[in-house]
């Protein structure tokens, strides 16, 4: 069969010869993985499990500590995806390197590489710390008896499509062996109490590679974003049984490797062009920390029978349903023009809080006016064109104000219920024509 039923991805079907009962060692393999890590006895109340020592380890990188939710939880395993060259093995060095700084026993297990180059790897980025273990090795049995031996505290497999187990025929990269070293690997994770990283490849897609059921297996799956265009890289956790899966960190790429940037608002800003046209700046929420970007829209005559939209960094579906409403709320003639819509700095933004500032740059671009200096600006924006409330709001007004702006173009409601804010002015704007009257 060419194509999988189920996830719809070409070639991804391996022969594997049937038996009616497991072989001696791949019976005692999977016995004794499956009696180090679930429990023999039977089901007991919830209230009566004796609760352990279960502080988290930090590594000493805020911004990966904040994404995994508070540090690594004991026995936890996470699953680290992105593109080629995006910082995957840089990032999951310099933790081990946090962490072994710290007096604990690291091991780092490379299936691409080897252990001089990793050390001419690690001398770029930091000086080599002790405690910190490493080994080129693809054998998930061979890892497995490092790590009842060494008892490392934590430990890096770089990547999981390189790992292969001797009982299965398949190759190393092959549905079957990955989602059977991801299961071999978790459950001596959850048996020790360390917690692991695996590194995993993705396709073209940008979905991580192999079976979907390894993100289903894992405690936490993180995302690295960004490209070789953008300096900035974005780690984003999409599911996390520790921790909210609305945080991300920010780091910026450099000759010493990734540098965490604890104040994105700055980045994103610097450079930003004063009294031009189309160039709005908006607060979103990253997790629990706002973050202001900047917008910049893009509006022209179009001479093609379907005016382009191109977007970058925002839902082209929103902006597509935002155009309509200003056609139709503010009277601007946007059927015959362009839109082009850019997120500075290669960020993604998909609250609705940006509806506001997307408005904003658009008719600002349209009618050649610049937007007030100083101002931030945020809200969702209905289809009748009113203003709604967002979350957040004194989170957000409060990092504008620490960016120097003077003042804020909010929803009314939100204003209302808020108050004054002393350093800042708070304008509250009920629909889309009293925000026209007030930006323009």
């Amino acid at each position: 069969m060419g194509k999988c039923p189920d996830c719809g991805q070409w070639d991804v079907f391996s022969e594997e010869a049937a038996s009616g009962k497991l072989s001696g060692s791949r019976a005692s393999s999977l016995s004794g993985a499956l009696s180090g890590s679930i429990s023999t006895a039977g089901p007991a109340l919830l209230e009566s499990i004796e609760m352990t020592d279960h502080k988290r380890l930090l590594t000493g990188m805020e911004e990966l500590d904040r994404v995994l939710g508070g540090g690594l939880t004991p026995g936890s395993v996470a699953l680290i995806g992105g593109d080629p060259g995006i910082g995957k093995s840089t990032i999951m060095l310099q933790a081990l390197d946090g962490l072994s700084r710290k007096g604990l026993k690291t091991l780092y297990v490379s299936g691409e590489e080897s252990p001089r180059q990793i050390r001419i790897r690690s001398e770029r980025l930091f000086d080599t710390p002790p405690g910190l273990l490493v080994v080129s090795e693809n054998s998930v049995e061979a890892i497995l008896v490092m790590m009842e031996n060494l008892k490392p505290d934590a430990l890096v497999i770089d990547s999981i499509q390189t790992m292969f187990s001797a009982d299965l025929t398949s190759a190393p990269g092959s549905v079957t062996q990955v989602r059977e070293s991801t299961m071999r690997l978790m459950m001596a994770a959850k048996k020790t109490g360390a917690p692991m990283f695996l590194v995993g490849h993705v396709t073209k897609d940008g979905a991580i590679a192999g079976p979907r059921v390894m993100e289903h297996m894992v405690d936490t799956v993180l995302y690295f974003e960004g490209d070789g265009n953008h300096m900035f890289r974005i780690l984003r956790a999409v599911k996390n049984r520790f921790g909210s899966t609305n945080e991300i960190g920010v780091f910026e790429m450099k000759g010493k490797g990734l540098v965490q940037v604890p104040n994105p608002s700055s980045i994103f800003i610097s450079g930003r062009p004063e009294n031009v046209p189309g160039s709005v700046v908006t607060a979103s929420m990253g997790g629990s920390r706002p973050i202001l970007v900047e917008l910049q829209a893009l509006v022209c005559a179009s001479n093609l029978g379907t005016p382009r939209r191109t977007i970058l960094g925002l839902d082209p579906n929103r902006v597509a349903l935002l155009a309509a409403v200003m056609e139709r709320k503010m009277g601007l003639a946007l059927a015959g023009h362009d839109i082009f819509l850019n997120v500075t700095g290669g960020v993604k933004i998909d609250e609705p809080a940006a509806d506001m500032g997307i408005v904003a740059a658009i008719a600002s671009s349209f009618l050649d006016k610049p937007a007030p200096p100083g101002a931030a600006i945020f809200g969702e924006v209905g289809l009748t064109g009113e203003i709604r409330g967002v979350s957040r709001m004194e989170r957000r007004i409060m990092e504008a104000k620490k960016m120097g702006f003077t003042q804020c173009l909010t929803p009314y409601g939100s204003h209302k219920r808020m108050g004054k804010i002393d350093g800042i002015k708070i304008i509250g704007v009920r629909n889309l024509a009293e925000a026209a009257e007030a930006l323009f």
